[in-house]
C-alpha cells in the first residue's frame, strides 16, 4: 500500500514540474497568413506617343454664296502625337488624369469641283495643320487577368487649331474661256471645345509601371485661315476659309508611373512570457 501511494506521489510530482516548464517556454506565434491587400489608389504620372488619322467634313469660304453645287475631297497626312500627364488612382476600378500634348505639323490636300452661274471650276488646296490639347479624362477598368487590364474612358478640355502655309489654287471657266489664280491665307491659331473617347488594354509590367495601347477618338472643333488675298495682296471681301469639324482617329502607345511605393508587410516579433 506504501509502495503506491509512493508512485501517486511520485507521477503528480512530475506533472507538476513539466507544466511549470511549458509554462516557461515562448508561445508559438498563430499560423501565419498574408494580409489583406487593400488598394486605395496614389498619384501617378503618364507619358504617351502615337500617331494621328485626321479628318474634315468641309472646307467653307464666303465665296461658297456663288456656287450652285461643290464636291470636295480633302485628306490629311498621318502625323505623332507627344503627350504628358499626371493622374490619380482612386481604386482598382477607377482613375483620372490631366494631359497636355503636342500634335505634329500634319500635310492638307483637298480638291474642289464647283458649278456657279456662267461657269465651272475646280480649287485645289494645301495647308499644314497642327494642335495643341489639353483634357481632363477619366477611365474605368474593366477587371485584371494575367496583369492585363481593359479599359475605357472619356474626357474633355480644349484644342488649339493651327492652320498655316494655307493656299488655294483654281481654275475657272467662264463661256468657254479659262482663267487660272492663286490665293493665300495667313496662318492663324483658335482655341476651340474639345473632347475625346479611349478605349485600350494595360499590361503591369511591375507594381509600379504599367503600358498601354489605347485608341482615341478626338474631336477638336473648326480650324480657321486668315482672308485669302491673291499674290500681289489684294482682298476684296472678308473670305477667311473654315475646317469645318475637325476629328481624329489616334492611336497611342503609353506607360504610366505610380507615384506610391508599394507596402511592404512585416509579421510581428515573437514575444516571451516570464
Amino acid at each position: 500500500m506504501r509502495s503506491v501511494k509512493s508512485f501517486i506521489a511520485a507521477g503528480a510530482a512530475t506533472l507538476l514540474s513539466q507544466a511549470t516548464f511549458a509554462a516557461d517556454m515562448a508561445i508559438a506565434p498563430p499560423p501565419y497568413a498574408p494580409p489583406v491587400v487593400e488598394d486605395f489608389g496614389g498619384w501617378y504620372l503618364r507619358g504617351d506617343i502615337g500617331f494621328s488619322n485626321q479628318r474634315v467634313d468641309r472646307l467653307n469660304n464666303a465665296l461658297d454664296a456663288t456656287t450652285t453645287s461643290s464636291v470636295q475631297t480633302n485628306s490629311f497626312g498621318t502625323a505623332g502625337i507627344f503627350g504628358l500627364g499626371v493622374g490619380y488612382k482612386v481604386n482598382n476600378w477607377f482613375r483620372a488624369d490631366v494631359t497636355g500634348e503636342y500634335r505634329g505639323n500634319s500635310q492638307f490636300f483637298g480638291k474642289d469641283v464647283i458649278t456657279f452661274p456662267g461657269g465651272f471650276g475646280t480649287d485645289t488646296y494645301h495647308a499644314t495643320k497642327s494642335e495643341w490639347v489639353v483634357l481632363g479624362n477619366a477611365y474605368v477598368d474593366l477587371g485584371t487577368w494575367w496583369c492585363i487590364t481593359p479599359f475605357i474612358g472619356a474626357g474633355v478640355g480644349g484644342a488649339r487649331v493651327s492652320i498655316a502655309n494655307f493656299t488655294d489654287q483654281g481654275i475657272t471657266n467662264i463661256g468657254g474661256v479659262t482663267s487660272p489664280s492663286l490665293a493665300f491665307g495667313d496662318n492663324v491659331a483658335k482655341w476651340n471645345f474639345a473632347w475625346a473617347a479611349h478605349a485600350g488594354i494595360a499590361y503591369k509590367v511591375t507594381p509600379n509601371f504599367t503600358v498601354e495601347l489605347a485608341y482615341r477618338y478626338l474631336d477638336m472643333g473648326d480650324g480657321l485661315t486668315g482672308d485669302l488675298r491673291t499674290f500681289d495682296g489684294t482682298n476684296a471681301i472678308n473670305n477667311p476659309t473654315t475646317f469645318k469639324n475637325i476629328t481624329s482617329h489616334d492611336l497611342k502607345l503609353g506607360v504610366r508611373w505610380d507615384l506610391t511605393s508599394p507596402q511592404v508587410y512585416a509579421p510581428p516579433p515573437l514575444i516571451r512570457k516570464g
